[in-house]
């Protein structure tokens, strides 16, 4: 008994070290990441919970001591507005219509740009300077430079006196965004078309198969993931534009051109009213946890990484 006592105690032991050696090593691996999460637990969650009970109130800055607690007549009131819902309107049309043309306008660039040519890398560095300028700077060039009715170049090359901002406020407020965002998909997509094998290329080059033929049926497949991921990740972006709409039509005329940040700025910053701009925060940031979520799932299932979490 002693003798088969002995080993079952020695295996438990090392069982327990084993365990307890597990446990100092993750600790050891996520305690580096402890200050960034309090970090981020502070700056966001702190702000957002105090935005949650803002939303319940009724509270203008413009008239003391009229914060009261009103329930939920604020989200009543946020889903009433049929300004809320214009901005709402505006926001998915500025989200899809950007992400598509900045889509097929970035995966033409990359074909371009995968072909090998003289100066090939100053042609890359070029289109990808967009990307690099900041957005507000980028409006303001936009703005000042081509959307001038007096001294603006599309006025100069097509003639005529055409107030853009004003006649065609949201196109033109689409126009920079995709100007900013087609660099972005252009190196995502022109990542994926450098990493096609190709053998595989070769391939149906020798079995006769032509340029179009190759393009829908390797090279789509092949790029699938890539258009998916630049989709996502340029409409959780787009979705959230602010500096274009602020510089260059100010949401106008009217609300043409109004997003939801932008009509949530306008209730908080020049309304002064707490509650309803705190409900209307909390609404898209629900309407953007949706969409993020099942971006995320389906980044995850597209690039196969959910079993390696299980």
């Amino acid at each position: 008994m002693t003798a088969v006592a002995e080993p079952l105690g020695t295996a438990s032991t090392s069982t327990a070290k084993a365990a307890s050696g597990k446990k100092k090593g993750g600790w050891a691996r996520r305690g580096p990441l402890l200050p960034a999460l309090l970090f981020t637990i502070i700056v966001t969650q702190i702000p957002f919970i105090v935005t949650v009970i803002y939303s319940f109130q009724s509270w203008n800055l413009v008239r003391p001591g009229s914060s009261h607690f009103v329930g939920l007549q604020n989200y009543i009131d946020v889903f009433a507005d049929t300004q809320f819902r214009t901005a709402l309107l505006n926001t998915v049309l500025i989200t899809v219509v950007c992400v598509v043309v900045a889509l097929v306008l970035g995966l033409a660039l990359a074909m371009l740009l995968d072909r090998k040519f003289l100066g090939r890398g100053v042609v890359r560095t070029l289109l990808i300077t967009p990307f690099l300028i900041l957005p507000a700077a980028g409006a303001l060039l936009w703005k000042t430079t081509m959307f001038d009715p007096t001294y603006g170049l599309l006025n100069f090359v097509f003639g005529g006196d055409t107030d853009w901002l004003s006649e065609f406020p949201l196109a033109s407020v689409m126009t920079q965004i995709v100007w900013q965002w087609t660099p972005f998909m252009m190196l995502l997509i022109l990542a994926g078309l450098q990493s096609q094998p190709r053998d595989v290329l070769e391939a149906a080059q020798v079995d006769g198969a032509g340029r179009w033929r190759t393009f829908t049926s390797i090279t789509v497949p092949h790029l699938s993931r890539y258009l998916q991921l630049a989709t996502l990740l340029g409409a959780i972006y787009i979705v959230n534009s602010f500096d274009a709409i602020f510089l260059m039509t100010q949401g106008g005329p009217g609300t043409a051109s109004t997003n939801l940040p932008y009509y949530i700025y306008q209730r908080a910053f020049q309304g002064f009213d707490v509650g309803q701009s705190s409900a209307m925060g909390v609404v898209t940031v629900v309407l953007t946890l949706i969409v993020a979520t099942f971006a995320l799932r389906l980044m995850f299932r597209t690039f196969d990484v959910s079993r390696r979490i299980k």
